[in-house]
């Protein structure tokens, strides 16, 4: 298997506690929002990173402090992303903060801030 030059991570609060299925839909949210971030402000980034087979890591931190140190450790290196605030519909309280999207962007730029992180 080649390695991705790009790749999109999707960070999730461990603490939560959510559903296979609550994780899969708040999943999709980051993934299509923070793309959407990359596609707008990176579009050369967002090109390849489709043209590669648009790589995604999932991974996981303790707590939404955590969650937000990450948000803004993935701004100051400039990298698109999109922090996901839940309506509450089913199995969270609304405004709960569940994940945070980073990239489509250089796969080395990301792991500045996120090659630490445990897998999902």
């Amino acid at each position: 298997m080649s390695e991705f030059r790009y790749k999109q991570v999707i960070v999730f609060r461990s603490d939560l506690k959510m559903s296979k299925g609550k994780i899969v839909a708040q999943a999709g949210h980051a993934a299509v929002s923070a793309g959407e971030e990359s596609r707008k402000h990176h579009k050369n980034w967002w090109k390849a990173w489709r043209q590669e087979g648009q790589c995604k890591i999932a991974v996981k931190v303790k707590s939404e402090k955590e969650l937000l140190e990450l948000e803004k450790q993935a701004k100051e290196l400039t990298l698109p992303c999109a922090l996901i605030i839940d309506r509450g519909l089913t199995e969270v309280p609304p405004g709960t903060i569940t994940c945070l999207g980073i990239g489509p962007a250089p796969a080395e730029k990301i792991d500045k801030a996120t090659g630490m992180l445990p897998l999902l």
